[in-house]
């Protein structure tokens, strides 16, 4: 085996390295961090806590600051998240880390888990009747068939 080949990256080998959960500070996403959080407990990955901040035309338009407001729930789901480590910190040892992107949820999602080489994708189940015309974020990361994706409910 040359020198290249044994450093080339590998997916999904030896178990999930990073695990990549999509939260919006939804009921259903919370409860897939929750879920992934135990997966990366249980398989000692990395556990990357995604935030895709909406760019809201519209909202802009109406003169609502939509950066600010998206930043706030950046640094909602940020304190909550290091709350709930804080609480298991002496029971469970997760080593997770927060990354926030601006764009929609799809897109933002599929840059992260490939920038962050992600072996697994965990998201909750979408709360909105819209979803079944235009398809939910799960179903088109489960579509794009890069990742092993868990929807959670």
């Amino acid at each position: 085996m040359s020198e290249d080949q044994f450093h080339q990256f590998e997916r999904g080998t030896d178990g999930p390295k990073v695990i990549v959960v999509g939260v919006d500070g939804s009921a259903s996403s919370l409860r897939a961090a929750s879920y992934a959080a135990g997966l990366a407990r249980r398989q000692r990955a990395l556990l990357a806590v995604v935030y895709i901040q909406p760019v809201l035309a519209a909202g802009a338009a109406l003169g609502v600051s939509v950066a600010e407001t998206t930043d706030e729930i950046a640094e909602g789901l940020i304190a909550e998240i290091r709350a709930a480590a804080e609480r298991v910190k002496d029971i469970f040892d997760v080593r997770w880390e927060f990354h926030t992107l601006h764009g929609d949820p799809y897109s933002g999602l599929v840059s992260a888990a490939d920038e962050l080489k992600a072996d697994a994708v965990v998201v909750g189940a979408s709360e909105q009747a819209g979803h079944r015309i235009v398809g939910s974020v799960a179903v088109r990361l489960v579509k794009a068939g890069r990742w092993p994706v868990t929807v959670v409910p």
